[in-house]
């Protein structure tokens, strides 16, 4: 055991148990002979298993018993039982299978299900092995080859796949935990990217088709870091900067600068900007004079307060050019060194984002080292992007997931960043996409929504990943997308709490050896847990635990959670609670581990002791109305307070001429006949000219609900 790192030892029962360990290699094997060492052991097969035949080797010495799946579970529970003398284990040894790097569960869920039912007690064992992408172990820090989390004991006739699953996720999370990448900082992290692919990748802007190498990219980041750290000695700077290669270097330049990166939205109102100014404590902004005419409406600071770029990097290009010469001669260690960013803890503040303020003030989401490596880890794990591969940055850097995926992911991972200031401009992001033959694009179902009409089926045949976020994905659009484009989007989830990434839907696996394959997509989902992610649900009316099964609000723990908002531990307190961040969504996950998100607590309205789903309520609608999904959004449904009933469900309508009580009333009985009940029915239509959307693609809730009021 020497090479394996072993969590909750303290947990192995001392009494008998079926051991259901999420997956297994040879390594793993002699684990368990050592852990139960002086305790019989029996190695539990499916009876269509393929086992490896390395493991057949290391176990045929020991007893052993087979099942099938569609045996009676009673009479193989009563026959395994027989294998609990003397405090005996049984050990499940699931086959071989075909599943993504860092799946905890390789077991079919048809086995997983037999398993639980045979009435004995379960054990669940999660492994870790950080062999998936190779860049992100660092040699420099020690590391096992593996850790072997155990989990909670599940009592005999307790065990179900939802139990075990939240039980198996908890122990992977732990083991997750351990990774030694997760030990350093950001900047170093970044660093080494840079200077590992500095010939062989590149950001291509498309506001001026310019290419820029990661050399270069690396020098003048070096050389602005050192013009922020002469300019403030606050521990924050702004930016106010679109996706393309000043926003990336205005990035790692305050990175470099030992300071925290402050990307500011500027699509949001003067009084959340302010705010935000206000909270992050900025006296520096950096930004391009271009980008300052164009939002004249932005809140913009004095002149002396700004740091334009192309004013400043034409000047020091003696100074770029050094050291785009040191940078390659220098090691990582001593460049680290001179920028003084080896310093820096784990634990430290690595980024400050801003909620979108969709329901209320922009709240500071403080960002660790640690949380913001450790997604970068999670989401590559899955992604398995080669160096050299190309990805699409057009998502604003002040939004979460277009700062995780396409701001530090492409340096950390190698990859080329195409890049384009506005992910609404369809035909030209289509055109930068068939240009450079790019291969994976982050998008949003309302800014694809765009590309229907607008762009040729060809233009976006480079593409082999198309992944969406930030609003649910139609099941219809999505169909419809494919039918033209011949790839299928597939919805992810997140949330700036937790860095972001929390789910993915990937595409299926082939099975060329006839192998059970563990699926990596289903539709309506929002994709299985990503590595280290651990997730628990509860009531919404009481507050306890409920199994992964039922629907409720759905909290998260994960190396990738942040610790609180920004100077308010009152809103830190309502969310966090050992360790666990409560998302505010509702839902629930299947038997293969997708969770299912049912809708927002905030897009729920409680009515006559009712919880009335807003997103379910927009469908039903959207279907009763024959809307076109593949354009913009038409409709959205609110809650406001009302005297007698404290909420009524409205209607915002951009439909023309669709306000009128009669159409109220029309509607009201196409949801009934389609099982809606009678309280679920808006009470008033309001009619409005545009549907209220946030620069990230999200409904606006806030903007929503006022003219809901208002109207």
């Amino acid at each position: 055991m020497s090479h394996y790192h072993i969590i909750g030892q303290d947990r192995l029962p001392a009494t008998s148990t079926l051991v259901i360990p999420g997956r297994v290699s040879r390594a793993e094997i002699t684990v368990f002979k050592k852990l139960f060492s002086g305790r019989p052991i029996t190695w539990l097969v499916e009876e269509t298993a393929v086992i490896a035949e390395e493991i057949k080797s290391l176990i045929q010495q020991d007893q052993g018993a087979m099942f099938g799946v569609d045996d009676d579970p009673v009479l193989v529970g009563e026959h395994l039982k027989k294998f609990f003398d003397k405090q005996g284990v049984i050990v499940y040894l699931p086959g071989c299978s075909v599943a993504r790097a860092a799946v905890p569960c390789h077991i079919p869920s048809r086995v997983l299900k037999a398993l639980c039912r045979f009435g004995l007690p379960v054990l669940p064992v999660a492994v870790d092995v950080p062999r998936e992408g190779g860049f992100f172990i660092d040699k420099s820090t020690s590391q096992p080859e593996g850790v072997m989390a155990i989990g909670q004991n599940i009592e005999a006739g307790k065990a179900t796949v939802a139990l075990y699953q939240e039980r198996l996720l908890l122990a992977a999370e732990e083991a997750f935990s351990q990774r030694g990448f997760l030990k350093q900082s950001l900047g170093m992290v970044l660093l080494r990217g840079l200077k590992k692919f500095a010939s062989k990748a590149h950001i291509h802007d498309g506001t001026d088709d310019s290419q820029l190498g990661y050399d270069k990219v690396l020098a003048s980041a070096i050389v602005l870091s050192k013009v922020v750290r002469e300019q403030t000695d606050k521990p924050r700077v702004g930016i106010v900067l679109p996706p393309g290669k000043a926003g990336l270097i205005a990035n790692l330049a305050v990175i470099f600068a030992g300071k925290v990166p402050v990307n500011l939205n500027f699509t949001a109102s003067q009084e959340a900007v302010r705010s935000a100014m206000r909270q992050a404590d900025l006296d520096r902004f950096i930004t391009v004079d271009p980008f300052v005419r164009k939002f004249p409406s932005f809140p913009w600071p004095p002149n002396r307060d700004l740091i334009l770029i192309e004013r400043i990097l034409p000047k020091l290009k003696k100074k770029i050019g050094l050291w785009l010469v040191l940078s390659k001669i220098l090691p990582t260690s001593v460049l680290a060194a001179q920028l003084r960013i080896t310093s820096k803890k784990p634990t430290d503040e690595a980024v400050l984002l801003f909620t979108s303020g969709s329901s209320g003030e922009p709240k500071g989401v403080s960002l660790t080292h640690r949380n913001v490596l450790a997604n970068e880890l999670q989401f590559h794990s899955r992604l398995d992007s080669q160096p050299g591969a190309k990805i699409f940055g057009c998502l604003p850097l002040f939004h979460s997931f277009g700062c995780t995926a396409t701001l530090w992911y492409p340096v950390i991972a190698g990859l080329n960043l195409v890049t384009y200031p506005s992910p609404a401009e369809s035909k030209r992001i289509a055109e930068l996409i068939d240009q450079q033959k790019v291969q994976i694009f982050l998008s949003t179902p309302t800014f694809l929504r765009g590309y229907m009409k607008r762009v040729d089926p060809e233009q976006l045949a480079s593409l082999r990943l198309v992944v969406t976020g930030a609003e649910k994905l139609p099941e219809s659009f999505a169909q419809a997308f494919e039918e033209k484009f011949g790839i299928r989007p597939l919805e992810g989830y997140g949330l700036t709490e937790t860095a972001p990434a929390t789910n993915l839907n990937l595409p299926e696996l082939p099975s060329p050896k006839g192998w059970p394959v563990i699926p990596s997509a289903r539709g309506g989902s929002v994709g299985t847990m990503l590595p280290g992610i651990a997730v628990r649900l509860t009531n919404p009316a009481t507050e306890k635990g409920i199994t992964l099964d039922q629907q409720g609000l759905i909290w998260l723990k994960g190396a990738n959670v942040f610790g609180g908002y920004l100077n308010n531990p009152k809103k830190s307190a309502e969310v966090l609670q050992d360790g666990w961040f409560l998302t505010g969504d509702v839902g629930r996950m299947d038997e293969d581990g997708f969770l299912f998100i049912e809708g927002r607590i905030s897009r729920f309205s409680k009515i006559g002791g009712e919880m009335v789903p807003h997103e379910t309520l927009e469908a039903e609608v959207t279907k009763a109305l024959a809307l076109d999904q593949e354009s913009e959004r038409k409709i959205a449904i609110v809650g406001v307070p009302d005297a007698q009933k404290g909420e009524v469900i409205v209607l915002l309508s951009t439909v023309a001429g669709f306000a009128l009580e009669q159409e109220c009333i029309d509607l009201r009985y196409k949801l009934m006949d389609a099982g809606i009940p009678s309280l679920w029915c808006p009470k008033r239509i309001v009619p409005v000219t545009d549907i209220p959307m946030l620069a990230s693609g999200k409904l606006d809730i806030k903007g929503c609900v006022e003219l809901a009021v208002e109207g």
